[in-house]
């Protein structure tokens, strides 16, 4: 499979056409940025990294009844995927406080929370991605109520499965974002799972190992996502 055009170049990835219309090539980047777009960076070998885990994960949600964009692995940074048309909401699933809820919530980082929480971005850079729920996406025809109920069913799954997953790992997982496409006529999982999407802190010791080290100058950013990448095991 070979790229043909660049369709779109986001802040961490390149999407490019192929000669199948249903399917696309994404190339993921060494680039890093944070607070949308406001601070920007390198953090060497995450696109590797990232391309690769989440590739590693969605095997494992698919074998547990997700579905997902992925089609085939092609080499360290390039992996085929299904053309999906990306619903734009941003979904957050949150275990712990941390981030932007405990700042809203006058709340100290790394509380665990009794259940999942779950809320909805909306994708707009221009807004700055704002806080909306189920009413707003169904009133600014975001998305269907069908879609809301399969976009809420699979991402509680995918919270089991991952909690499961990186529990075994000596990771906590404190909260991370998806998003999903539409894909001749259902949703399903697409974008990334990766140390840039979720908030993964060691279990013993609470040290960050995620894009956390770059948003807030901690250093040694590198060598937490190059930990992650150790603990999964992926050949």
């Amino acid at each position: 499979m070979e790229k043909k055009e660049m369709l779109y170049e986001g802040k961490a990835k390149k999407v490019y056409t192929t000669e199948d219309p249903d399917v696309l090539i994404v190339s993921y980047k060494d680039d890093a940025t944070a607070f949308n777009g406001l601070k920007k960076g390198t953090i060497v070998g995450k696109g590797a990294i990232n391309n690769r885990m989440t590739n590693f994960i969605f095997k494992k949600l698919e074998a547990q009844g997700v579905p997902t964009h992925l089609v085939e692995e092609l080499n360290d940074r390039e992996t085929a995927v299904k053309k999906v048309e990306i619903v734009p909401l941003e979904v957050i699933i949150r275990n712990y406080s941390a981030g932007s809820f405990a700042k809203k919530m006058g709340m100290e980082e790394g509380v665990k929370f009794k259940c999942p929480t779950l809320e909805f971005s909306y994708k707009n850079d221009d807004l700055g991605d704002p806080f909306i729920n189920s009413y707003y996406a169904l009133a600014l025809e975001l998305a269907t109520q069908e879609e809301i109920d399969d976009i809420t069913k699979y991402a509680f799954k995918v919270n089991e499965v991952l909690q499961q997953y990186f529990d075994a790992l000596n990771i906590d997982l404190i909260d991370f974002k998806i998003e999903f496409g539409r894909y001749h006529g259902k949703v399903i999982l697409a974008d990334e799972i990766s140390p840039d999407t979720c908030r993964l802190w060691d279990k013993d010791t609470h040290e960050k190992l995620d894009k956390d080290r770059f948003r807030r100058d901690l250093g040694g950013v590198e060598d937490a996502y190059e930990e992650v990448f150790r603990r999964l095991g992926i050949q």
